[in-house]
C-alpha cells in the first residue's frame, strides 16, 4: 500500500524546518526581550476542560480521543458503546464515557487551566509565550490545516493598557524582523457592543458583528442585506453605515464615535481605552510601523473576533502586501475573566497570537526568508579510504572545532557518487583529501558556486569557509 499522512497535515523538509525555526527564534528573541517567560503544556487535555469555551461550532471540531482499551471490551458491549460514542458526537456536552480526553484545541484555554492549577506558584502579573501545535476538525483547504502550529503571547494579573500596547510593540517588531508588510487592525468589543445599543437592539451584538465582520469580503451593500435578513431596522443598518462611513487618521476615527456615542456609557469607556492605548503605543513604539514607512496599527470598528471571551481591545494582523491572498496571520485581545472559567475569578488577562503557518506561507510567496537558512552543511569532506580516511576525519574535528557546520562521506565510495551526494544536497565547499594533500598536511577546496578549486593549508581552509 501506497504511504500516505492524514489529512489536514504535512511533512516539513530540512530546508523548510530551518525556515519554521527561523520564525520561531526570531519570535522567541522578542519575546524574552519583553520580558515573557516560554511554558508548554500537554498535548491533550481532559475533554471537559476544552468543551463549551469555544462555543458550538467550536465544540464539533475538538478531536476528541478514544479511552484506553477498548478494544478488550466484551463483544456484548460492542451496541452499548457505539450508542454511547454516537451520543457524545451529537452532544458536545454530554458525560464523557468512551472519550474523556482531547487534542489541544489552542493554547488560550490551557494556559487559562495551566494558571489555575498553578496559581500559588505564579508571580502575578504573569508574562508567558507558548508555541506549539493545536489539532482542529476543520475543513482543510489554503492556510488552514488540521495540525498547525500557534504561538501565544499573553499576561495575566493586570488590567494596565500598557499591556496591550506592549503587545502592539511585540507585533509591529516581529513583522519587521520578518519581513512581512501588515496591518495591525484595533477595535474594541466594547464598541461593538455601543453599536448594537445605537440600532436600539442590543441583544443582536453578535448578528450585527457578524455581519460587519465580512464587510471586507462582500461589501457594504452585502452587509446591509445580511444586516436586514438578521432582523435589523432601517434605522439601525443607517446608524451602522454612519459609523462605518467615518474616515480619517485613528485619532479623527475616535474623535467621531465619541461624537456618535456619547450617550453610550460603554462606547465611551471603549473608546478611551482604545485612546489610551494607542497613546501608550506612541511612547513605546519600537520603530516605523511598515516596512513602506506608513503607520501599520488601524482603528477598524467593522474588526470583531472571539466574542465568547473577548471584553475589551481587539486585534487582528492581516498581510498588507498585494501580491498575497491570505487571511489573519494572528490576532488576540482582552479578556477579563478568562480563568473564571475553572473557578479563579476577576484574574484580567491580555493576550495575542501568531499564525505561525500562514506566516510561513506568506513570506514563502513574499521571498523574504533569508537564503543562508536553507544552507545546513557548509562543507563535505570525500572519503577516499585508508590513510586518507584517517587524515579526513582529523580535517572534520578540526573545521567542527572552528564551528563550521561539515560533513565526511562515511564510505569510501566512488569519486562521482559523492560529488553527486554533494551537488544534490547543494553543499557550497567540497574537500578533497588525496594522496597528495595528505603528505603536504594541505587540503583541496572545491567552490561549488564558481567551480574554482585551490590546494591550501587547513588552516587557510577554514579561514575561507568562515567568510
Amino acid at each position: 500500500m501506497k504511504p500516505s499522512i492524514p489529512q489536514g497535515t504535512r511533512d516539513f523538509s530540512p530546508a523548510e524546518v530551518r525556515r519554521r525555526q527561523y520564525i520561531f527564534n526570531t519570535l522567541r528573541i522578542i519575546f524574552e526581550l519583553y520580558g515573557f517567560q516560554p511554558l508548554e503544556t500537554p498535548s491533550m487535555e481532559n475533554l471537559t476542560t476544552l468543551t463549551g469555551k469555544y462555543g458550538e461550532e467550536g465544540d464539533r471540531l475538538i478531536f476528541k480521543i478514544l479511552n484506553n482499551g477498548l478494544h478488550e471490551k466484551k463483544d456484548a458491549d460492542k451496541d452499548k458503546l457505539n450508542s454511547e460514542w454516537n451520543n457524545i458526537l451529537s452532544k458536545p456536552y454530554s458525560t464523557p464515557v468512551v472519550t474523556e480526553r482531547a487534542l489541544r484545541y489552542d493554547l488560550t484555554i490551557p494556559f487559562a487551566r495551566y494558571v489555575v492549577m498553578h496559581q500559588n506558584e505564579l508571580a502575578f502579573p504573569f508574562r508567558r509565550y507558548q508555541m506549539q501545535p493545536v489539532w482542529r476538525a476543520d475543513r482543510p483547504q489554503k492556510g488552514r490545516y488540521r495540525e498547525f502550529w500557534q504561538c501565544d503571547v499573553d499576561m495575566v494579573g493586570s488590567t494596565s493598557l500598557i499591556n496591550e500596547a506592549e503587545l502592539l510593540c511585540i507585533y509591529q517588531s516581529a513583522f519587521q524582523k520578518l519581513k512581512v508588510p501588515v496591518t495591525i487592525k484595533v477595535n474594541s468589543r466594547k464598541l461593538l457592543a455601543a453599536l448594537a445599543e445605537l440600532c436600539g437592539m442590543p441583544e443582536k451584538m453578535v448578528d450585527i458583528t457578524i455581519a460587519m465582520d465580512k464587510l471586507d469580503k462582500i461589501g457594504w451593500v452585502g452587509v446591509a442585506n445580511e444586516l436586514k435578513e438578521r432582523g435589523i431596522s432601517d434605522d439601525g443598518i443607517w446608524q451602522i453605515e454612519r459609523v462605518i462611513n467615518v474616515k480619517g487618521t485613528n485619532q479623527e476615527k475616535l474623535v467621531a464615535y465619541s461624537d456618535i456615542m456619547q450617550h453610550s456609557a460603554v462606547g465611551m469607556e471603549g473608546i478611551n481605552e482604545l485612546s489610551k492605548t494607542l497613546a501608550y503605543f506612541g511612547n513605546l513604539e519600537p520603530g516605523i510601523g511598515n516596512l513602506d514607512g506608513k503607520s501599520n496599527i488601524v482603528v477598524d470598528i467593522s474588526l470583531a473576533r472571539g466574542l465568547n471571551y473577548y471584553t475589551g481591545v481587539i486585534v487582528e494582523v492581516v498581510c498588507s502586501s498585494e501580491a498575497v491572498k491570505m487571511g489573519s496571520i494572528g490576532g488576540g485581545g482582552r479578556y477579563d475573566d478568562l480563568t473564571g472559567l475553572f473557578g479563579l475569578k476577576g484574574l484580567s488577562g491580555v493576550g495575542v497570537s501568531f499564525g505561525i503557518d500562514r506566516i510561513y506561507d506568506v513570506m514563502e510567496e513574499l521571498n523574504v526568508f533569508p537564503e543562508q537558512l536553507v544552507e545546513g552543511t557548509k562543507a563535505i569532506i570525500l572519503n577516499f579510504g585508508g590513510d586518507n580516511e584517517t587524515y579526513a576525519l582529523q580535517i572534520l574535528q578540526q573545521l567542527r572545532a572552528a564551528n563550521i557546520a561539515a560533513e565526511i562521506y562515511p564510505d569510501a565510495a566512488k569519486f562521482d557518487k559523492q560529488m553527486k551526494y554533494a551537488n544534490k544536497r547543494g553543499i557550497a565547499y567540497v574537500l578533497l583529501p588525496g594522496d597528495e594533500e595528505r603528505e603536504k598536511n594541505m587540503v583541496s577546496v572545491k567552490n561549488f558556486v564558481t567551480g574554482e578549486q585551490k590546494m591550501v593549508p587547513v588552516e587557510e581552509a577554514i579561514t575561507l569557509l568562515r567568510v
